[in-house]
C-alpha cells in the first residue's frame, strides 16, 4: 500500500549514501525512523534486522509472514523477530511492496544459477560478512547472517507456488520507511547483483536517513 511520509530530509540527524555493492551498519534507536531510498531506481536493498541489546533475537520472514499473513511487506507491516517480538513497523511506503522470500546472493547461488565463472563475483552475504568483521563491537559473525528482507525487488510467486526474478517495481526516489520498535541494528547490503533483473543489471547506490 503507499503511504507517503510527512518526515523532510533536511531534518534527519543522519544521512549516508550507500554505493552499490557496499555496506550500511548502523543502530536506530527506539522511537526513532529511519528511511532507505532507491536513489535511481530498480535497485535492491538486502537488509538485515537484529536486537541491538541481544543479537541472538533477530528479523525473521517465518515469524512476520504468519502474523500478518501475506508475503509481501508493505506500509502497515510489522516487522516480527525471532522471539515474535515486534522489531520494527513500515509507516510509509511509496514503493508498493517487498520482498521477504527470494533471499539473498551469494557466491555459491551465482555458480548453481548462472555459471561457474560467475562464482567469484561479490555477491551481498560478501557484503555482510565483511559488515560484521569491520565492526567487532556488535560480537557478530558468519552464524548470525539469517533472514533477509528485499526492500524494492520484485519477486512474483507463480501460479505453482515457485519464486521468479523480474524487474523492480521502484523507481528514482522511492523510499520505504521504519519505526524502530526496539533498539535495532540495521545492516543492509546495496546489493551488487549484475546477473538478473532486480537492479536492472545495473547496481545503483542508496540513501539511508534516520529522524529522532
Amino acid at each position: 500500500m503507499i503511504v507517503n511520509s510527512e518526515l523532510i530530509a533536511g531534518q534527519a540527524i543522519d544521512r549516508t549514501v550507500v554505493p552499490a555493492g557496499d555496506y550500511y551498519m548502523k543502530v536506530v534507536k527506539a522511537g526513532q525512523t529511519f528511511r532507505i531510498v532507491d536513489l535511481e531506481g530498480n535497485q535492491a536493498a538486502d537488509t538485515l534486522f537484529y536486537n541491538a541489546d541481544d543479537t541472538g533475537e533477530r528479523y525473521s520472514a517465518v515469524d512476520t509472514i504468519r502474523e500478518q499473513g501475506n508475503v509481501y511487506l508493505t506500509s502497515g507491516t510489522v516487522l516480527r523477530s525471532s522471539e515474535n517480538n515486534a522489531m520494527l513497523e513500515i509507516v510509509a511506503d511509496t514503493c508498493g511492496r517487498h520482498d521477504t522470500l527470494g533471499g539473498a546472493c551469494a557466491t555459491e547461488s551465482n555458480t548453481v544459477r548462472y555459471a561457474l565463472e560467475k562464482k567469484c563475483m561479490h555477491a551481498c552475504r560478501d557484503s555482510w560478512m565483511l559488515a560484521v568483521a569491520e565492526n567487532e563491537q556488535f560480537g557478530m559473525g558468519k552464524r548470525d547472517i539469517t533472514h533477509n528482507i528485499n526492500f524494492f525487488m520484485n519477486v512474483p510467486i507463480t501460479p505453482d507456488g515457485g519464486l521468479t526474478f523480474e524487474d523492480g517495481i521502484s523507481a528514482p526516489g522511492k523510499y520505504v520507511e521504519m519505526k524502530a520498535l526496539m533498539n535495532v541494528i540495521v545492516l543492509i547490503s546495496n546489493c551488487p547483483q549484475l546477473n538478473n533483473p532486480c537492479n536492472g543489471y545495473n547496481p545503483t547506490p542508496i540513501e539511508v536517513l534516520i529522524w529522532d
